[in-house]
């Protein structure tokens, strides 16, 4: 049974998601963990928008968390440097096919949205 992913709840998909960044090791207490997991979301449903960072998905998430787009930049830059440096191996090479281990930099923000969207959006495809 193929499941869209516009047929999924909000809920169902934050949820999957929080299980996602929470194993990659993205630390809850973190703004950029919030940032992160909406720009995901919003990644998930509309694929533009990860081809548009600057332009779409920090202002929009900047709008909905009153911040400027620059703080939103900054945060999830800040989770995924905790996360590359903190986070489960097995699963960062799972999903991104390397990880801190193999010497490769960390990924760049959009890279990483981008990424864990579509592992979301193919996991969801798939049930």
């Amino acid at each position: 049974m193929l499941v869209e992913l516009n047929a999924v709840t909000d809920c169902e998909l934050e949820r999957y998601i929080t299980g996602i960044m929470l194993d990659i090791g993205v630390p809850a207490h973190l703004k950029g963990y919030h940032y992160l997991r909406d720009a995901i979301l919003l990644s998930g449903r509309d694929l533009e928008v990860v081809s548009s960072v600057t332009k779409l998905l920090y202002p929009t998430i900047a709008r909905r968390f009153r911040t400027t787009n620059q703080k939103v930049e900054r945060a999830i830059r800040n989770a995924i440097e905790v996360s590359w440096a903190r986070g489960n191996v097995e699963t960062f090479e799972n999903v991104f096919g390397y990880s801190a281990l193999s010497g490769r930099t960390r990924p760049t923000n959009s890279e990483y949205i981008a990424r864990i969207a579509d592992k979301v959006r193919l996991d969801i495809k798939a049930m």
